[in-house]
């Protein structure tokens, strides 16, 4: 059984009004750790930088606004199905990237197909993995911080 969905997708980082440019995010999902998904930024210069996240949340920010704390997510015209607003925060520095709405939407579909939405729990090992999960995730922060 595949434990793991990845797609890569270019988003724009938006650094002001004037100044974008575009980047490739690696968007990962494991069935280790159902309830998340983790955005990899590869930024120009930098180290790549890895963020994870609710499933959930990335599912409903598709479709409106939604986040609190240090992810938010809405579409960039609520009125239309193109782009979607990441913003992402810590303490005062926060960073925006668009992304069109049709890869997400295709990864998604793809993370559904793994482990369905809803189903999360009744993986047979989720409690097994949870602690391994939790270690990893703090790990990926205490290395980007």
């Amino acid at each position: 059984m595949r434990e793991s969905v990845q797609a890569e997708v270019m988003m724009s980082f938006l650094v002001s009004e004037e100044l974008s440019f575009r980047i490739p995010v690696e968007l990962r999902y494991e069935a280790c750790d159902p309830y998340a998904v983790r955005l990899t930024f590869h930024l120009p210069g930098d180290a790549p930088v890895t963020w994870a996240f609710g499933r959930e949340l990335l599912i409903d920010g598709v479709g409106r606004p939604c986040g609190d704390g240090d992810v938010h997510i809405a579409p960039a015209d609520p009125e239309a199905f193109g782009d979607v607003l990441i913003r992402l925060q810590v303490g005062l520095d926060q960073a925006l990237f668009r992304s069109s709405t049709a890869p997400l939407v295709a990864f998604l579909d793809r993370t559904d197909k793994l482990v369905p939405l809803g189903q999360e729990r009744s993986l047979a090992d989720f409690e097994a993995h949870l602690d391994e999960a939790l270690g990893r995730i703090l790990a990926e922060e205490q290395s980007a911080g």
